[in-house]
């Protein structure tokens, strides 16, 4: 596309430096072209990208056939408009969505809008079959994204590191209400990663006791520093549940972890009629073995909370601008973009010393 499409325009390199996905296990830094903005569309100069489980096993298994520019967590400055935006400006901060539903299908009607057809089209790149983008100097938002609300004003005095987890922390609410969980509920978070603190504290704001279990002590430490009731070693955490509940079970179990082995020991301790809510399960061919009389007899329900909900974009955006989430305690790195492939292996690897892994082009 010709730049001459732009309304107002900064400085923009004809190149610039991504990380890109060449096969399983294979991201490396490359020069590629930086994208156009058309009309109705918005480039954005990246600041700040996490790294998530998702795009992780993506990379690793080799999902999705290369090449292409992952990354989804985004933050940066508007570094041009395209012809009729309005309502932003150059070198506004923004956070961006790369899903947005079209709000009129049936699965929208529905309240299931992460099968929406057009959510399912990814609506930023930085070049190749769009998948993000992040990973790279600039995106381009493109025209639906734009125009449906993909993005979202980062107020002064909220860092770019801190923004990067609107999209996460949407996720998460969206979880907890799937759970249907009310003041006073109990709620089991398997896994004290970013994505399980993050879990953790959407089923707190909820107004549930929440018990957290992780294998690393460091993990668990900080769980607590966030408000959980406790945090324990996995084999510990049946009991810590039941005498929370008085011996019913959680009423809401989040498996934070991608091991469909657990979904027995979840449903085991989740109370007659509560809830089992699949967070981490994101791959096809993954089967399960389970005894079908906790769901027949005792009417527990296992579920799925895939992606973001639109209707949760305010409430998240708010949680982590006001601090009712808090975020800034999981950022334990920062890579530049030239570092990328040691950035992702480190994320690959959970460990004590390193939680949400941030890249900064």
């Amino acid at each position: 596309m010709e730049r001459a499409c732009y309304t107002r325009v900064m400085a923009i390199p004809s190149q610039m430096l991504a990380g890109v996905y060449r096969g399983p296990g294979d991201v490396r830094p490359e020069l590629v072209p930086t994208p156009a903005a058309g009309p109705g569309e918005v480039l954005v100069a990246v600041s700040v990208c996490g790294v998530c489980g998702t795009d992780l096993k993506k990379i690793a298994l080799g999902l999705q056939p290369p090449p292409r520019i992952f990354g989804h967590e985004t933050v940066g400055r508007i570094a041009a408009l395209g012809d009729g935006v309005s309502g932003w400006r150059v070198g506004q901060r923004v956070a961006l969505y790369h899903h947005i539903p079209c709000g009129v299908c049936h699965y929208c009607r529905r309240g299931v809008p992460s099968q929406c057809p057009v959510y399912k089209r990814t609506g930023i790149t930085a070049g190749f079959e769009p998948a993000g983008g992040g990973y790279a100097g600039f995106v381009r938002v493109m025209d639906w994204i734009v125009a449906g609300g993909g993005l979202v004003a980062v107020p002064d005095g909220v860092s770019d590191a801190a923004a990067s987890f609107v999209e996460p922390v949407n996720t998460c609410l969206k979880a907890a209400a799937r759970a249907d969980l009310r003041p006073g509920d109990t709620a089991w978070v398997i896994g004290a990663g970013p994505i399980g603190l993050l879990l953790a504290q959407a089923a707190r704001l909820a107004g549930a006791r929440v018990v957290s279990s992780d294998p690393l002590p460091g993990r668990r430490s900080l769980a607590v520093q966030l408000g959980v009731e406790a945090a324990l070693e996995p084999a510990q955490a049946p009991a810590a549940v039941s005498d929370l509940s008085e011996g019913r079970g959680a009423d809401a179990v989040f498996l934070a972890v991608p091991h469909a082995a657990l979904v027995r020991d979840a449903l085991a301790s989740c109370r007659p009629g509560g809830r089992v809510v699949l967070f981490a399960q994101t791959r096809f061919d993954d089967p399960l073995t389970l005894d079908a009389g906790q769901l027949g007899v005792l009417d527990k329900i296992i579920l799925g909370a895939y992606s973001s909900d639109f209707d949760l974009n305010e409430a998240a955006a708010a949680a982590v601008f006001g601090g009712a989430i808090q975020v800034e305690p999981l950022v334990t790195h920062r890579f530049p973009l030239a570092r990328i492939a040691e950035a992702l292996a480190l994320a690959s690897r959970p460990s004590d010393g390193a939680l949400k892994v941030l890249v900064e082009p």
